[in-house]
C-alpha cells in the first residue's frame, strides 16, 4: 500500500494539472471501489473548480468551490494517470490495462486524470466539513505539531511494541511498514522494545529521523515496489536507499556495526533490523 511519500509524491504531480482549473466532465466506469461511490458524486464535481490539493495521511483531497472535497485513497494498487493534449511527457505503460480505469477526471484544459485500480481496493469520496476517515487521525509526522513531547505522551503506558504504535494512524498519521522500519534502524531502537520504556532524548531523536526518511523519500518520488508510479509513469526511487527494508541477510549500513539484517514477523507484517545496533 502506498504510504505517505508516494501519496504526496501523487499529489504534487497532480496539483499542476488540477488546481485551478474547472471538472468539465467526471466518468465513474462501476458503481464503486472499496464502497460504492456517493450517488451526488458527479452531480457535484462536474463543472466544479479545483481550489487546492490536500493530503492528510494517505489520502488525497480535492478541494472544490461547491464548500466540498473529494477524497481519494490509493488503496494496495491505485495509480493516477495524466493524459492529454500538451502533455507529450504522459506516456500510458501497456501494462496499465484500461479496463481498471474506474474513474476519469477531464479539466477545461483538456487533461484526463484517471484512477487505475486492478485490485480495487481504493476510494472515492465526496467530504463537506468533517469526516470519520480524518476525525481519528493523528499529527502529519512533518508537521510542526509532531514533536518528541507529543510521541512520548501518544506512548505513556502504551507495553505495545514500537513498531506497532508507530503504525496506529491515531498516534501519527501516514506512516506505514517501509518507513517505519527505515526510521527505528537509523534511530538505533528494536522494533520490539515497549513503545510506553522509550526514554525521551531518544524519542527526540526517533521523531527527527522519521522526518528526515519521508523527505528523503519524497525527494526520491517514493518508493515502488510493486504497483507504485509517480503521475509521470516513473518510477519512485527510495528503493535504492533502502538500509533495512527488504534486505534480509544483508550487512547492516551502519559503520562498525558489523551486524546483519534480520526479518521478523510482528500483527502479520515483516520487519527488518539489525539485532546488534537496534536495542
Amino acid at each position: 500500500m502506498p504510504e505517505l511519500p508516494e501519496v504526496e509524491t501523487v499529489r504534487r504531480g497532480l496539483q499542476p494539472h488540477l488546481e485551478g482549473r474547472r471538472i468539465a466532465r467526471l466518468t465513474l466506469n462501476r458503481d464503486g471501489l472499496r464502497w460504492k461511490f456517493p450517488p451526488d458524486l458527479v452531480q457535484v464535481a462536474t463543472g466544479a473548480t479545483v481550489t487546492g490539493l490536500r493530503r492528510r495521511s494517505k489520502y488525497v483531497l480535492l478541494d472544490l468551490d461547491r464548500e466540498a472535497a473529494i477524497l481519494i485513497h490509493l488503496g494496495m494498487s491505485g495509480r493516477m494517470l495524466i493524459e492529454g493534449a500538451g502533455l507529450g511527457d504522459f506516456h500510458r505503460d501497456p501494462a496499465i490495462l484500461p479496463r481498471h480505469d474506474h474513474v476519469v477526471f477531464e479539466t477545461d484544459a483538456g487533461t484526463r486524470i484517471t484512477l487505475n485500480d486492478a485490485r480495487r481496493f481504493g476510494m472515492v469520496d465526496l467530504i463537506r466539513g468533517s469526516s470519520p476517515l480524518l476525525d481519528v487521525l493523528g499529527p502529519e509526522p512533518l508537521g510542526d505539531d509532531f514533536t518528541g513531547a507529543v510521541l512520548a505522551a501518544a506512548f505513556v503506558g502504551r507495553r505495545a511494541p514500537v513498531k506497532a504504535a508507530l503504525l496506529d494512524q491515531g498516534v501519527v498519521a501516514g506512516l506505514g511498514n517501509i518507513y517505519v522500519s527505515e526510521a527505528l534502524h537509523r534511530a538505533g531502537i528494536d522494533p520490539r522494545r515497549a513503545a510506553g520504556r522509550i526514554g525521551r532524548a531518544r524519542l527526540d531523536a526517533l521523531v527527527s529521523h522519521i522526518k528526515d526518511v519521508l523527505t528523503e523519500a519524497i525527494a526520491a518520488g517514493g518508493s515502488s515496489l510493486r504497483d507504485h508510479r509517480q503521475t509521470t509513469g516513473e518510477l519512485g526511487y527510495f528503493q535504492h536507499s533502502f538500509r533495512v527494508y527488504d534486505r534480509e541477510g544483508a550487512p547492516c549500513p551502519r559503520p562498525g556495526c558489523g551486524g546483519s539484517i534480520q526479518r521478523i514477523v510482528q500483527s502479520g507484517r515483516s520487519s527488518f533490523w539489525c539485532p546488534r545496533c537496534q536495542r
